[in-house]
């Protein structure tokens, strides 16, 4: 048998160990010079959606085929209220499901009531497009400044009819802007069971804060669009402030995943994050906003006017109180 000299042993370690490295960051499941099947281990999935406008990436996701496109036969069901939908996530009714970003924090602790189920979220949905909006009479004298508008709930309180405002979820985003809102200008929001409050704080679904303050069962709420540019288009409200204005570029609604599910199919989700990143692409793109407000405006979905849908997804804030604003972060 012929020895190596010194020299080719050297080489020899130095390509083995090289090679060696570069085999233990394949993925696992690599043989031999072809990859292990990649394909999801479950094909068949509902999503959950709430009619908001930042539902619209699972909602291009399988109207633009590209659910199919990574495997999955998708179905979009829309939810009554954020607490039907954690609730069917977490029974297995969904298998995964638009989210306000508190919420699965909230259920993986066991928060707000709610059975104890751990859920992860790998993907965020959207930045920013949520909006505080008051009744039509405070128009023209409160604008963004809560302090201005202290005077309206002092006065309310004194008479024994404090004014009402709503968030959409109690652990959720809406209910930290309203109150952090209300609190900037002095207005106490109460605690986790309205003790000491100002004003009365109450919980509704997104898509009922309209109807709602349309028979004047509140003065004022916090929800994501397109429901506050709705009330300025039915003439019943105006936006006090958007919640980019409080806190730029914030996180908001998440595709969340039972961490149940996600561990017995993680190559499910990442079909599914495939198919999300392209439909998020498509959507960044402005030529393609008009479209995408056409279709989440159906009635499957949002059930809304395209129209009203479109200007706050273009960035164009008409508040309905003589203000305008182009926001470049849409």
């Amino acid at each position: 048998m012929t020895s190596l000299s010194t020299s080719s042993r050297r080489r020899f370690l130095k390509t083995t160990t090289a090679t060696a490295a570069l085999l233990a960051g394949l993925p696992k499941g690599w043989v031999g010079t072809a990859y292990a099947d990649d394909a999801p281990e479950t094909t068949d999935m509902k999503f959950g959606i709430i009619a908001l406008t930042d539902c619209s990436s699972i909602v291009i996701a399988h109207e633009n085929g590209l659910f199919k496109k990574y495997g999955i036969n998708s179905v979009v069901s829309k939810g009554a209220s954020w607490a039907a939908i954690r609730d069917a996530l977490s029974t297995g009714d969904i298998q995964a499901t638009h989210m306000l970003i508190g919420m699965p924090i909230a259920s993986t602790m066991g928060l707000g009531g709610a059975p104890k189920k751990p859920m992860v979220i790998p993907w965020l949905l959207n930045r920013n497009g949520q909006a505080i909006t008051l009744k039509k009479s405070l128009a023209g004298k409160v604008a963004a400044d809560p302090k201005k508008l202290k005077p309206f709930v002092d006065k309310a309180k004194a008479d024994g009819t404090p004014l009402t405002f709503a968030m959409t979820f109690p652990p959720g985003t809406h209910a930290m802007w309203i109150r952090y809102w209300l609190a900037a200008g002095g207005i106490h929001p109460g605690d986790a069971v309205g003790a000491g409050a100002d004003i009365n704080l109450i919980t509704i679904p997104p898509a009922q804060m309209v109807a709602n303050m349309k028979v004047d069962k509140m003065d004022g709420f916090c929800v994501g669009e397109p429901w506050n540019a709705k009330t300025i288009a039915d003439e019943i409200g105006f936006t006090a402030t958007t919640t980019q204005a409080i806190w730029k570029d914030h996180p908001e609604k998440v595709c969340a995943f039972t961490a149940e599910f996600a561990d017995k199919n993680p190559k499910t989700v990442k079909s599914v994050l495939k198919a999300l990143h392209e439909a998020s692409v498509w959507l960044d793109k402005m030529e393609n906003r008009t479209r995408g407000a056409t279709i989440v405006g159906g009635a499957s979905y949002i059930n809304c006017p395209p129209e009203t849908i479109l200007g706050r997804l273009q960035g164009k804030y008409i508040f309905g109180d003589g203000r305008k604003l182009k926001d470049r972060r849409p």
